[in-house]
């Protein structure tokens, strides 16, 4: 497994060993313990899967207030998306910056976003499925969004009109919104 920093260092890249030969292939998507070996000791207790039918569909800027705050290990494993993690811990010296990943199922690159941070992507290709886990339930009462589009933080996701639900039509910016993380220094 090789693990890379992004540019807010907290956001990593995860390539897991792939094995295959001439009946396609194998690959441990998480171990605990290898995961735990480079830092990540994160107790994952929920498995989210979504299915877009089209290109240009985008989830997000999605996140979930404390005390439910989530970690997230996002994959791809059919299609490809452009993966996105918003820094939105006030005091970060990363505060309102973003990183983008592509994860596809040909890649097999997964992303890792601690809590603090709003999560979204788009789909490059039609017939998309995401798969991530958790570190926390689903709540609906902590349940948050920002917009995709918030000029204060000037996410780049690429040239196209997305098709959005009517939830992610309607989130405020960042500066509106109730999002209630601070950055700590460890």
């Amino acid at each position: 497994m090789k693990v890379t920093e992004t540019a807010i260092k907290e956001v990593l890249v995860i390539e897991p060993d792939c094995y295959g030969d001439h009946r396609g292939w194998f690959m441990e998507s998480y171990n605990q313990e290898k995961f735990k070996a480079f830092g990540m000791d994160t107790v994952f207790v929920q498995d989210n899967h979504s299915f877009s039918a089209t290109k240009g569909t985008l989830r997000g800027l999605h996140f979930q207030n404390n005390p439910m705050a989530q970690t997230k290990l996002v994959r791809c494993t059919k299609g490809t998306i452009l993966d996105v993690a918003v820094d939105i811990r006030k005091g970060s010296p990363t505060y309102k910056q973003w990183v983008a990943v592509e994860l596809s199922e040909e890649n097999k690159k997964e992303l890792y976003i601690p809590q603090g941070f709003a999560h979204g992507f788009i789909t490059l290709t039609d017939n998309v499925e995401v798969q991530y886990k958790v570190d926390n339930l689903y709540s609906k009462d902590c349940d948050r969004g920002i917009r995709f589009d918030d000029p204060e933080i000037g996410v780049e996701w690429g040239d196209v009109t997305p098709i959005l639900s009517a939830k992610d039509e309607t989130s405020p910016n960042l500066k509106d919104s109730d999002a209630n993380f601070v950055y700590e220094v460890k």
